[in-house]
């Protein structure tokens, strides 16, 4: 699992990004963190791949200290998708994309083609391995970008803001993307401002404000409160706000759908 203990991170002449979190994500689950601008979710993702160390408290991934462990090993077990796909692509094919960081980490050259291929069938993107990365749709790269970090084959995948510049159906696809690599055993990470998309997959939901966690649960449990929603920034989306309404245990578009139904044949069966 990835730990947090009382973890703090200030930046160097900056603000304190972090404040004293604790908290664990297990082997399994499908985490969306939410909150707003400058709430720390970039920072967190961060600090449990390693690229930044705590200023108080540890973070550990599967019982390494990020503090001491090169970001290389942590790589093997988390790997970190920026919200600009573009950040991370800067080679001339697919195929020497994918294979960086397979080379770098020193595997054969007979195991990389078959990992590439693997990772480029995982995320749905049907390209030949000569095509230029950067000749692709956004959201073709937003793909990329994942199979880049599929490649190495980690147990945890986090992704920063992936919907952005994505309309609804774009995003849609993605997430049912996500939603086969969590149903594949991965653990999946997504930080986004999406309620509706994180009540529709997620696991389990967490709430930043000020570099605190100041709310942790299932999605029903968080998502379905309005009046916190309201109470810290949010807007509780129409599907959220009709659950509510309904009752509904289900926040999916067809679980409230479905409620609604069980309303209307209920008021006429009594009328």
């Amino acid at each position: 699992m990835i730990v947090f203990e009382k973890v703090s991170y200030q930046y160097p002449r900056g603000p304190l990004a972090i404040r004293d979190v604790t908290l664990e994500i297990k082997k399994g689950e499908f985490v969306g963190v939410i909150g707003h601008s400058g709430a720390g979710k970039t920072t967190m993702a961060k600090l449990a791949v390693g690229l930044l160390k705590p200023t108080k408290g540890r973070v550990l991934v599967e019982g390494m200290d990020t503090a001491k462990t090169p970001v290389s090993e942590l790589a093997r077990k988390v790997g970190y998708v920026y919200q600009n796909p573009d950040m991370m692509l800067f080679a001339s094919s697919i195929l020497e994309e994918v294979s960086f960081a397979l080379r770098n980490l020193g595997y054969p050259e007979s195991e990389i083609e078959e990992r590439v291929l693997r990772a480029l069938r995982a995320v749905d993107l049907n390209k030949p391995l000569s095509a230029s990365p950067h000749a692709l749709s956004f959201g073709e790269k937003h793909r990329l970008a994942i199979a880049c970090v599929l490649a190495v084959e980690p147990d945890y995948i986090i992704l920063d803001e992936p919907t952005t510049g994505l309309d609804y159906y774009r995003c849609l696809l993605l997430f049912e993307v996500l939603r086969k690599l969590h149903q594949a055993g991965r653990t999946v990470i997504v930080i986004t401002h999406d309620l509706d998309l994180l009540a529709r997959f997620s696991t389990r939901v967490i709430v930043l404000e000020r570099g605190a966690v100041i709310r942790d649960g299932k999605p029903r449990e968080v998502l379905g409160d309005v009046e916190f929603l309201s109470e810290h920034g949010f807007v509780p989306t129409h599907l959220l706000q009709l659950a509510r309404r309904t009752g509904s245990e289900d926040l999916t578009p067809e679980g409230v759908a479905r409620a609604v139904a069980a309303r209307l044949i209920g008021r006429q069966a009594s009328a």
